[in-house]
């Protein structure tokens, strides 16, 4: 069988999330091997008991994967297994982010510039235009725009990026083989054009109610800052929000009156400090230091040419992003975090990167 079908198969094992799979593929050597396995070497692995080392050694349902394998080749539908070089650089920081994940259209997934804008889906006639002013600040960044592809705030982001020019990628809930709500087909099919569709879920996987929490951790993992433009207390945007903070993601949220329902929850994550106000759509370009920038001026980093092969991957980690974090950094580059310290603070002092509150590190 070829190596994809492994890589599907291995996301239908039951009890097996995304987490336990990278632990299954490191341990085994790669994600064939994990499959041939024997019981008593699996339960040895941190996390997969006797009951799970069961589910992989009996596992059997690889006509399911062959059959996922058809469908994505026939609508030309690309994977992105978590050690492949076209899987997303920003989400390799992130433990729990999906393993594989399945796009259609014309999609960069590393641009440059990654901006989520989410909210509600009972989006006031403000919010949508506050959103479109907000698309409309990026386009001099060539920003890709992302959200997902729901009714409201979603929906107002995907269109107005595309009307501007901008890439727009939507990410779903379920399996490429539909799109919800039904109403946005057509919309999708545009946005393949200038961006496209990503989901973690095979074909076949309506769009659950669980299914949207796990969609969400991919928004915010995507991002570089994610917009909250209008929320109530409870729901999706405030799920990816605190995602996001948890990721260390950059989060503004657009303030409004204390007695909106539609405006509560960006009002709390203001008060909480979870996210930096948006008074105007420039103070995107201000936070994320975008200012005087454009897709046809980029400023590079000054970096020295001769640096150690870990400090060179070290560099490229935190450079993709505005911060990061060591325990992310120590988890990419599957070391321990003594040494990483040692590195860290050798490369301070050459000049390299600078450290931030809370263990946080940026480029110099």
């Amino acid at each position: 069988m070829g190596e994809k079908i492994y890589q599907i198969a291995l996301t239908l094992i039951p009890g097996i999330g995304d987490v336990l799979a990278r632990n299954l593929v490191s341990y085994c050597g790669s994600v064939e091997a994990v499959f041939k396995q024997k019981k008593s070497q699996l339960t040895h692995i941190p996390g997969i008991g006797e009951k799970l080392a069961n589910e992989i050694t009996r596992f059997s349902n690889f006509n399911q994967a062959e059959a996922e394998l058809k469908f994505i080749q026939k609508h030309q539908i690309q994977t992105h297994f978590y050690l492949d070089k076209t899987y997303p650089k920003r989400l390799k920081q992130i433990g729990d982010a999906p393993i594989l994940l399945y796009s259609l259209g014309n999609v960069n997934l590393d641009a440059e510039r990654i901006v989520a804008i989410v909210g509600t889906r009972k989006a006031s006639e403000y919010g949508k235009s506050i959103t479109e002013k907000i698309v409309e600040t990026l386009v001099p960044t060539d920003a890709l725009i992302l959200s997902g592809l729901a009714l409201g705030i979603d929906v107002a982001a995907h269109r107005h990026a595309l009307k501007q020019g901008l890439n727009t990628v939507g990410v779903v809930a379920h399996g490429l083989d539909r799109i919800y709500p039904s109403q946005h087909k057509n919309l999708a099919k545009q946005m393949l054009e200038n961006g496209g569709l990503l989901t973690e879920f095979p074909s076949g996987t309506i769009p659950d109610r669980e299914n949207f929490p796990k969609r969400n951790r991919i928004v915010a993992g995507l991002c570089d800052v994610l917009i909250v433009v209008e929320t109530g207390i409870k729901g999706g945007a405030m799920i990816t929000a605190e995602i996001a903070n948890s990721y260390n993601k950059e989060i503004m949220s657009v303030p409004g009156r204390i007695n909106d329902d539609n405006s509560f929850g960006n009002n709390v994550l203001i008060k909480l400090n979870k996210a930096s106000i948006l008074t105007m759509p420039e103070d995107v370009l201000q936070l994320m230091g975008w200012e005087g920038n454009s897709k046809t001026k980029v400023v590079q980093q000054a970096i020295p040419f001769n640096l150690e092969p870990i400090e060179q991957e070290i560099v490229d980690i935190v450079k993709s992003k505005t911060k990061v974090g060591i325990d992310d950094i120590a988890y990419t580059l599957q070391m321990d975090s003594g040494n990483l310290s040692l590195t860290l603070l050798d490369m301070e002092f050459k000049g390299i990167i600078k450290q931030l509150p809370g263990k946080f590190y940026q480029l110099a």
